[in-house]
């Protein structure tokens, strides 16, 4: 500033008692060693992130065991029908989910119906034939050996325990003729979700051909393949966490058992 203008600020300052006049402040400089600083300060807190992200990815990768070898397995149940017969009725669609105990297909109860009618017949006959025969070898025992010999005796005894036995032969085919007509319907032994459903409504069902799979909804499990080096981490009980291709959510559970060796990919039962 100079001393004209240090001047004629002073003398209106005297002139105008109200105003009251200050000289202008230096400008301020920025001290040098906060500038030197900073950049310490940063790289600081550079290596401070990246030792923890560094120590993090250390306990994921090498303190926690983990793979990305696994698969997702479940017990798939395959029922096969156990009489023959056209089916009537089909209940269920492929990839329908279906609970324990619901009726799945029925197969032609018609002929089944018409044995456990027979069977029961032929259980009243033996009855009758039982009653009957027992009858006649108890009148035989009462008799004296003047008028029947200890042989024909011994023949309707014989013949009162022959018939006792068709008796339970005859009960025994009713059973199992009521056993056929109840397996005309087949029924779904587990919780799940039918699969690879082929069979169709008038198929016609051979005694032991598949006609239809439920994929067990309870028996999910995964399978992990680690590393040899890896097992001595790995203990009966402890937590598990698996991320599933196509699905966000993490799924918690826990390690099961341990597998003594290691099949083809698929662990076929028959490799």
């Amino acid at each position: 500033m100079s001393d004209v203008d240090a001047k004629s600020k002073l003398e209106a300052a005297i002139e105008s008692p109200a105003a009251v006049w200050t000289p202008e402040p230096a400008p301020r400089e920025t001290p040098r060693h906060r500038l030197r600083i900073l950049p310490f300060l940063i790289t600081l807190v550079a290596l401070a992130v990246a030792g923890a992200l560094g120590w993090a990815m250390w306990d994921a990768y090498m303190g926690a065991p983990w793979t990305r070898d696994g698969t997702v397995r479940a017990y798939v149940v395959t029922m096969a029908p156990e009489v023959s017969g056209h089916i009537v009725e089909l209940r269920v669609a492929d990839n329908q989910f279906v609970h324990k105990g619901d009726l799945l297909m029925v197969i032609d109860p018609t002929n089944y119906k018409i044995a456990v009618s027979l069977a029961e017949a032929a259980v009243q006959q033996a009855q009758v034939n039982v009653q009957n025969i027992e009858r006649e070898a108890k009148r035989r025992q009462e008799l004296t050996t003047l008028a029947v010999t200890v042989e024909e005796k011994q023949t309707y005894a014989s013949n009162a325990v022959a018939s006792q036995a068709q008796l339970q032969q005859a009960q025994a085919n009713l059973d199992q003729a009521r056993v056929n007509l109840e397996r005309t319907e087949i029924r779904s032994p587990v919780n799940g979700w039918v699969t690879n459903l082929l069979a169709q409504l008038g198929d016609y069902a051979n005694v032991g051909q598949n006609e239809i799979s439920v994929v067990d909804a309870d028996s999910f499990w995964v399978d992990g393949y680690f590393e040899e080096t890896n097992l001595e981490g790995i203990q009966v009980g402890d937590p598990a966490s698996v991320k599933l291709m196509g699905y966000s959510q993490i799924v918690r559970g826990h390690v099961d058992s341990i597998a003594r060796g290691i099949n083809v990919a698929n662990a076929q039962p028959n490799g």
